[in-house]
């Protein structure tokens, strides 16, 4: 390194994990620290015993060196026996369980630090040792394949996620001799062991460095633990399954120009992660009303009723990227996984299927093929054309004239780019959904034609993007053809679970063809998901408790709309129409009144070419023209 105080010296390190350690938290904090103390204290012991020591003990994790790689490796077989005999005492909820993982590698040392790539091995091969299980590198196996009576079974080499080459890989069979290696790899590499090598450095010393925690990064980076959340204070139950709020990432490019591009990656995490049906993600809606507010993880655990809260940063100068990403369990105080990736530009797909790849593993969500190919879908591999179409989603979030007419041209220039990308189709059809919405063109059937016509391209290119399901729905049901909506909306359902603008548009589906009751659990369902919504979600669900004749929780929902949005016309709108419906005339004027106040010029006429009969009635007799 060539800084006083640094030196490198030839290591074997040993990374080990507490196998559901999260779990474990979960179902009984008290009882876990318990159990964990009493283990370390066995682990120490047993250290100490094979001429170990312990440098550094951090939480559930624990550093120790040992002057041998047999007296490591003979150290971890101990720890794994004894550790086992101790969990057969305990209920099956109860036992702690350890990966490890041994390497012999070069690593620097900083006092008592040490770290580099040789520490980063252990860390992956750690992850592939079963549970209570060993794994070792082939550089430590060459060391201790004729000293020791155990057996081995060669795992082949593995890709390990920040190291160039493949590292070899051994499962340790805690039994007498097996050894199930390759013949050809054996034959063709002869291994020197490395004290015959010619080192860069004299007087290397060949020692073990055991790691007991869960990452290596959780040593020396991770942050103390944040006071936890409290489940007692969410507003929702926690959810049966692992929950996550992903929070905007911070944009710390000197172009506040960039924000599209942080924005758009928190985006497309939130997106493949919702595709997973074993998750409950919080809907973008809701975790962007942080954004840029110093807000505390415990904070958003208990506002949006997770577990997980995953936070990161994004510095985008020229083709170059840094991300930063950590996933942090609320409940426990603790960060489980954390992540800085530095690239070039056009790897930021690969970079954001590591990440999600990564938050789904620290979950212990495991995918079956289907899940996974599903979760890794993506519409395009052209970065010019990806750009396009996160700039014109962020102007789409605008929701105003100008931005709407710079987004369609983004759009299309994405598409021009990428004739095969559906998402680019998806976001040129919502802007013409907003026109008919907003009456913003000149014939409101030809902006619905057309919209259609985009949704069922991108339907063509990509069948598993629910979001076109879900607008095609949604549009179907506004030209009345509630047969051909349903069936799209409920696909979109399934394609896409956690999402909240799925199960709202199936509900608003459900409301035109006249199945209030079935529309008011998808409207909850998607509230769920969406703890802090629009106030369109509010007000639809005060309309079809209305449509249903509980007259008092419609009303409730739409003043809550009210409360959220002061100056939602729509809300207006459907405040008045509820309090028409109940027979509250004075509140339905006072409300029209409201309403012209926002928008002194709104026309009966033309709410009536979006709005069906009886909502017009009851505006008519709260006194609009």
């Amino acid at each position: 390194m060539g800084a006083e105080g640094f030196k490198r010296k030839i290591t074997a390190i040993m990374s080990s994990d507490v196998v559901g350690y999260s779990k474990l938290m979960g179902d009984d904090e008290a009882a876990t620290v318990k159990t964990l103390e009493v283990y370390k204290s066995v682990m120490s012991a047993l250290i100490d015993q094979h001429r170990g020591r312990v440098i550094d003990s951090p939480g559930d994790n624990m550093l120790s060196e040992f002057a041998s790689v047999v007296d490591a490796v003979q150290c971890a077989v101990a720890i794994q026996k004894e550790l086992n005999s101790r969990n057969a005492e305990l209920p099956e909820n109860r036992k702690m369980r350890f990966r490890i993982g041994i390497n012999l590698g070069d690593v620097i040392q900083e006092e008592d630090r040490i770290y580099g790539d040789g520490v980063n091995i252990a860390a992956r091969l750690e992850a592939l040792a079963d549970p209570a299980g060993i794994c070792v590198s082939k550089t430590a196996f060459d060391h201790i394949e004729t000293k020791l009576p155990l057996g081995y079974e060669f795992l082949g080499e593995q890709e390990v996620k920040n190291i160039a080459k493949p590292v070899g890989a051994y499962r340790v069979v805690m039994e007498p001799r097996v050894t199930v290696a390759d013949v050809k790899e054996k034959e063709e590499e002869k291994v020197i062991p490395f004290w015959r090598r010619k080192a860069s450095i004299t007087g290397a010393l060949a020692v073990l460095a055991i790691i007991i925690g869960v990452t290596v990064w959780q040593l020396y980076l991770r942050p103390p633990p944040i006071e936890p959340a409290l489940i007692e204070k969410m507003p929702f139950a926690l959810p049966d399954k692992p929950s996550i709020a992903v929070l905007p990432f911070d944009n710390l490019s000197s172009d506040p120009e960039q924000e599209y591009f942080s924005d758009g990656l928190t985006d497309e995490i939130i997106a493949v992660l919702s595709k997973v049906p074993k998750l409950f993600v919080i809907a973008r809606n809701s975790t962007f009303t942080y954004k840029g507010k110093p807000v505390k993880v415990q904070q958003v655990s208990e506002e949006l009723g997770v577990r997980y809260v995953l936070e990161g940063s994004v510095k985008k100068a020229g083709d170059k990227i840094r991300i930063t990403a950590q996933l942090i369990d609320a409940l426990s105080g603790h960060h489980l996984w954390a992540e800085q990736y530095d690239r070039k530009l056009d790897d930021i797909f690969a970079v954001q299927d590591e990440i999600t790849k990564s938050i789904i593993t620290a979950m212990q969500v495991k995918l079956t093929v289907g899940e996974q190919a599903r979760s890794a879908a993506r519409g395009t591999n052209n970065l010019e054309a990806y750009l396009k179409y996160l700039q014109a989603n962020e102007y789409i979030q605008q929701g105003n004239i100008e931005s709407y007419a710079l987004a369609r041209k983004l759009a299309e220039q994405a598409i021009a780019l990428d004739p095969e990308y559906a998402a680019a189709y998806g976001v040129l059809s919502r802007l013409h959904i907003g026109d008919f919405w907003f009456d913003a063109s000149k014939s409101q059937e030809q902006s619905l034609t057309e919209a259609i016509k985009l949704l069922q391209k991108a339907i063509d290119l990509d069948d598993s993007y629910a979001e076109a399901h879900s607008l095609l729905g949604w549009v179907f049901s506004h030209k009345g053809q509630h047969d051909k909506a349903l069936a799209q909306v409920q696909k979109a359902v399934t394609l896409d679970p956690n999402s909240a603008e799925s199960h709202f548009r199936l509900a608003k589906v459900l409301n035109f063809s006249d199945r209030n009751e079935a529309a008011i659990l998808e409207y909850k369902i998607a509230i769920r998901q969406n703890p802090i919504p629009p106030s369109i979600y509010f007000w639809s669900l005060g309309l079809a408790y209305a449509e249903t004749g509980q007259y008092d929780e419609g009303i409730a929902w739409c003043e809550k709309a009210i409360n959220w949005e002061p100056d939602s016309l729509f809300a207006r709108i459907m405040m008045a129409v509820v309090y028409s419906w109940s027979g509250r005339d004075a509140e339905a004027r006072a409300e029209a009144a409201e309403l012209l106040r926002i928008n002194p010029n709104f026309s009966l006429e033309r709410f009536a070419k979006r709005a069906t009969p009886k909502l017009v009635d009851a505006l008519r007799k709260a006194g609009l023209k």
